[in-house]
């Protein structure tokens, strides 16, 4: 239990020490935001602060920090200091940066943001990043709630239409559109910061019942620091892969711009953007301690979380709110992984379509574009969830992709900073390093994960995994992570020579 404060105390100081680091670097000052000279009362329009800040966390949070972290507990209570340093070194600094680089190109999509200062070519191969993640995300985020609907409902002694999964499915879906379409202040601006606030009552009450229970206890780093997975499924970078929005995720440099479109100031991004990691990061830390403490531990095995896993994760969250807080535990889930998530996923399927809307050059004041764009984004995110309640397309292995290709739009979006940095001639490494890191990560990931290479590389007997080839994939990941830093060094010393360095230093 004590290293879990530790972890907590370090986070939240990281806010106000780290924090203050980060915006001391981008530098913000008074100059007019998009929210100001762009207003079109649909996607630009100035919020309040404490709106932003709860609106942002819930756009970025959903089941991720959840689900995430529970998954992630499966190592044992490692996971803790990725969550921790994942989310003050990384995590805070890619999304203020994605937050406020945003601002300052009035507002565009991370795709755009990453062609100005990566090239042409990045910017094309973040479109479809941006797109294909964003609709997984939405998919992921319909399909989950839909089922944790269904399994309060069977628990409850509901059954029938009711309590099916492609029932909710339908409901959810017809909202993602509505919310979709409608403009930024109608929905997400008024119910959000409710829904914001339940999320964080609900990961308080979960660690309130973990301290007031005798017979839950938050396992120390230092005495249970070794892989606790029953799999043996290595920490790096499974790890590192599956606690993605606890400590850093790409998914959320595409929620980014949407409150970069309502900011009166620059100098509200660190509170907005730093602030809501922060506190996301918090929220998994709490869940992580959960997974750790609440089941048992066989022969130095999360066994009895791996056994509450297997039965969903939908069932995994019940259980743990139902066991720490009874029955309020049981209404909170309800309200903070049901709709929570549901307003992560709406806000997924809107980022498309503004990403979309940039790569078209389609404004969006007017009704005739945005259903241009809703209909068939929707409509792809519809084709994926019923898929998966059919049975011919498999949930998990959508959430698997997402992973990875969350994590490298990460690594994607830090190098995007660290070339902004360097055109602003201001402390590059503060996210090089983080941008090095996120390369070894994804690219150790994309040799072993049986969905990438693993089924290459990897040992397999009778069609089942046996051994994972680490002596092949950590020194690529390594190498990959050099490459692409010795890549950022050269770029940078060749373009202090070109005419693009003095223009975009403006």
């Amino acid at each position: 239990m004590i290293s879990f404060i530790i972890c907590l105390a370090l986070l939240i100081g990281g806010y106000f020490v780290y924090g203050k680091v980060v915006e001391n670097t981008f530098a913000p000052d008074d100059r007019e935001t998009p929210a100001v000279k762009m207003n079109d009362g649909v996607d630009y329009v100035v919020l309040p602060q404490w709106k932003l800040f709860l609106v942002q966390l819930l756009n970025i949070a959903g089941l991720g920090p959840i689900f995430g972290a529970l998954q992630g507990a499966l190592w044992g209570p490692a996971v803790f200091l990725w969550i921790t340093f994942g989310t003050i070194l990384a995590g805070g600094v890619h999304d203020f940066f994605s937050g406020m680089m945003s601002e300052r190109n009035e507002g565009a999509s991370i795709s755009e943001i990453s062609g100005i200062y990566l090239g042409g070519f990045m910017k094309n191969v973040m479109r479809v990043f941006s797109v294909v993640l964003l609709i997984m995300v939405g998919t992921v985020f319909a399909v989950g709630p839909a089922g944790l609907i269904v399994t309060l409902f069977s628990n409850n002694g509901v059954t029938g239409l009711m309590a099916t999964t492609l029932f909710w499915l339908v409901i959810i879906l017809a909202y993602y559109f509505i919310a979709t379409f409608l403009s930024i202040d109608k929905i997400i601006g008024k119910v959000y910061p409710v829904f914001g606030i339940c999320l964080i009552v609900m990961a308080a009450g979960v660690a309130v019942g973990i301290f007031l229970n005798p017979d839950y206890t938050i396992p120390e780093i230092w005495s249970s620091f070794s892989n606790m997975h029953p799999a043996g499924t290595p920490v790096w970078s499974f790890m590192f892969i599956t606690v993605a929005c606890g400590a850093i995720s790409g998914f959320h440099a595409t929620q980014s711009p949407l409150m970069a479109r309502c900011m009166k100031s620059e100098r509200q991004g660190r509170f907005v953007f730093y602030g809501a990691m922060v506190c996301e990061g918090v929220i998994a830390l709490i869940w992580a301690a959960a997974g750790c403490s609440v089941y048992e531990v066989t022969g130095g095995l999360s066994t009895g979380l791996q056994a509450i896993l297997a039965n969903g994760q939908s069932a995994a969250i019940y259980d743990v709110c139902a066991k720490t807080m009874g029955g309020v535990g049981i209404a909170l889930a309800m309200v903070g992984v049901i709709v929570c998530p549901i307003t992560s996923g709406d806000t997924a399927f809107r980022s498309a379509r503004l990403v979309l809307a940039d790569w078209m050059k389609l404004e969006q004041a007017g009704f005739k574009n945005r259903l241009l764009l809703c209909v068939p984004v929707l409509g792809v995110g519809a084709f994926l969830g019923v898929g998966n309640c059919l049975g011919f397309i498999d949930y998990t292995v959508i959430w698997r992709y997402f992973s990875w290709t969350n994590q490298t739009l990460a690594m994607i979006v830090l190098w995007a900073a660290s070339m902004y940095l360097f055109y602003d001639k201001k402390n590059y490494w503060i996210t090089a390093v983080p941008a090095t890191f996120m390369s070894a990560v994804s690219a150790t990931y994309f040799v072993l994960a049986p969905e990438c290479l693993g089924r290459l590389v990897n040992t397999y007997a009778d069609g089942k995994l046996t051994a994972y080839n680490t002596l092949v994939a950590y020194p690529v990941g390594v190498a990959v992570a050099a490459l692409f830093l010795g890549v950022f060094l050269y770029t940078i010393k060749k373009r202090k020579v070109s005419p693009q360095y003095e223009t975009l230093r403006r």
